[in-house]
């Protein structure tokens, strides 16, 4: 007992005073139990408008070098999953201008100094059901693409050339014809899908919700794009045929038009001509008979083609004894020949990609000699007999001309020919122009049929060089092919553009050069559909103005297509039917999303 009287009578009221363990608010340091502070329920006057806004903390700047431009929008909580990567925003200036802007990276930041890389956060986050957003910063970098500005009544763009102000609220754009002015897109021509970001389509306030994609068709005054060439790049299951047929159906409908020569008044519709190494195009002449009534009467409806195509003919060539079986589609089919005196203006095609230049003068100088001494019809076998002659290498030989084994050399890949590849039971293709090339039609030439490669090789080559042959000719023999609109499309058009150290790949290389150049102003253009574009000749693949690229997972093949960083990115993981656009002279690069459905049948059951 002490002057403080006697403790020893106390009782605790329970074990837990006694230890001092537990009062309400309190807990023992590193219990991830431990609760935290209520925040106070508190209700904001009025009501929010936009996802967020543009934020000065670490500068706003608008520059001519795009790597200079700081624009940062700070995300308001509510709105976080709805903003992603390649999201647009529409970022007001006090007046009637606006930013158009592209989301091009997503930052979390702390919205209050802490380090949460500690065992009590990572335990507390591992029992808790989610983050209470309000305790960090979403930050989104903004791209500007173009001012937006009204002028006489309608919507124009230009490059971006004025700063916003802090704190400017950003929207979602969605606005049919502001998401339209911003991105450069035509109003009207051939459909190839729906505008789309990470996948998804675009949805708008107007009606359809979608933004159509089109690719500039001359309505406008402008060039067709057709006409500066396309190419389609995509993998093994991508959809690459499927989105050919979709889009080569567009350019066969009645009301597109071209004119030929300015103030002749004379536009008439395109001739389409198809190589076809799988045999899947001809299937354009027949409706999909998934496509139920109402799906078509809504392609009716935003002016997109949705049936097959009654002008579909197949041009089957006939070599040897292949047989061609056509039992997938309806459309009527014509065989036909390649007659050899097609070889007296292409010499090459006897070349192959295995004489050098010695050889292909050697045998420059044989064909020049046969086709002087024939009199009557100059056929290959007529060509074979020729080059068996023991006295025509002897003198060759001895008057200095051809050496008798350059002699042996291109006699030996003359008779490496495939045999039935010239001068067969059917009609020449010379006398069928007329029918090949007819505005409107869609003129297919398969060739799965043909099992020789070098065979498959000659027939294209042979005539898609008749084709462009004569449409740059100043004088040329068939005028039909001259004087009509022309589109030759080329699947796996690797095969065939190749380049390679070769007589042959130089002249073909050099003749598609050339028609690629000229072809704006010949109305000729070349549509390639490949799943390895790293492959074409690099003087042809510069001329191709439309890039539409869908899957592909081969690093070569993206980097060889010099798309924008953004969209290159994407391009390895892509989903089936989704492609990046680059179309510099048609729009800004874009994602589109194409129709799930073909337009056309497509298949085999």
């Amino acid at each position: 007992m002490t002057d403080l009287g006697s403790f020893s009578e106390f009782e605790a009221e329970d074990d837990e005073s006694e230890s001092g363990a537990s009062t309400e608010g309190s807990a023992e340091p590193g219990d991830p139990d431990s609760r935290s502070f209520d925040r106070p329920d508190i209700e904001a006057r009025g009501s929010d408008s936009g996802v967020g806004a543009l934020a000065v903390s670490e500068g706003l700047r608008v520059a001519e070098e795009a790597d200079e431009n700081r624009l940062r929008a700070y995300v308001t909580a509510g709105n976080r999953t709805d903003v992603r990567l390649g999201t647009y925003l529409l970022a007001p200036y006090p007046d009637a201008e606006t930013l158009f802007c592209r989301v091009t990276g997503l930052e979390y930041a702390q919205a209050f100094r802490s380090d949460d890389a500690t065992e009590i956060h990572a335990r507390r986050a591992m029992r808790s059901s989610g983050i209470d957003e309000r305790d960090y910063k979403l930050m989104a970098d903004l791209e500007p693409l173009a001012v937006l500005y009204p002028d006489g009544g309608e919507l124009h763009r230009r490059a971006p050339d004025r700063v916003p102000k802090p704190e400017t609220v950003v929207r979602h754009a969605s606005d049919h014809e502001k998401i339209r002015t911003g991105l450069d897109l035509p109003e009207s021509g051939a459909f190839l899908g729906h505008l789309a970001v990470g996948g998804e389509k675009i949805e708008t306030q107007a009606s359809p919700p979608t933004v159509d994609y089109r690719l500039e068709d001359g309505e406008t005054g402008a060039d067709p794009l057709i006409f500066r060439h396309v190419l389609i790049a995509g993998g093994t299951g991508s959809g690459k045929t499927h989105t050919a047929k979709n889009v080569l159906r567009q350019y066969l409908t009645e009301d597109r038009r071209y004119a030929i020569e300015p103030g002749s008044g004379r536009t008439p519709r395109a001739a389409v001509v198809q190589f076809d190494p799988q045999d899947e195009y001809a299937q354009m002449h027949d409706d999909n008979p998934d496509l139920d009534e109402a799906e078509t009467r809504r392609l009716d409806a935003q002016g997109i083609a949705s049936d097959g195509h009654e002008d579909t003919v197949a041009f089957v060539p006939k070599v040897g004894n292949a047989r061609y079986s056509a039992g997938h589609h309806r459309a009527e089919q014509q065989p036909f020949t390649i007659p050899f005196s097609m070889v007296s203006s292409n010499r090459w095609l006897l070349a192959g990609g295995q004489l050098n230049d010695n050889q292909y003068n050697a045998l420059d100088l044989l064909l020049d000699r046969f086709f002087d001494e024939r009199s009557g019809e100059a056929t290959y076998d007529a060509f074979r007999n020729f080059l068996d002659a023991p006295a025509l290498r002897q003198e060759l030989d001895e008057t200095g001309h051809v050496h008798e084994k350059t002699f042996d050399a291109v006699k030996r890949r003359v008779m490496a020919v495939p045999r039935g590849v010239f001068d067969q039971d059917a009609p020449p293709i010379t006398d069928l122009v007329r029918d090949f090339v007819r505005p409107g039609r869609l003129s297919v030439v398969p060739t799965y049929h043909l099992t020789s490669s070098r065979a498959a090789e000659m027939v294209v080559l042979a005539l898609s060089s008749l084709l462009i042959d004569q449409k740059l000719s100043s004088d040329p023999r068939y005028e039909r092919i001259k004087e009509t609109p022309l589109v030759v499309g080329m699947d796996e058009a690797h095969d065939f553009l190749a380049d390679a150290d070769s007589v042959q790949a130089r002249k073909v290389i050099g003749k598609f050069t050339e028609a690629a150049k000229q072809g704006r102003k010949e109305r000729l253009g070349l549509f390639l559909i490949t799943q390895d574009p790293q492959d074409i000749a690099d003087p042809v693949f510069k001329q191709l103005n439309t890039r539409i690229a869908l899957t592909l997972s081969d690093e070569d093949a993206v980097s060889s297509l010099n798309l924008p960083t953004a969209l290159e990115s994407r391009v390895t993981d892509m989903q089936r039917g989704s492609m990046a656009v680059y179309s510099p002279d048609n729009s800004k690069p874009v994602e589109v999303v194409g129709l799930p459905a073909c337009v056309t049948r497509h298949g085999r059951e």
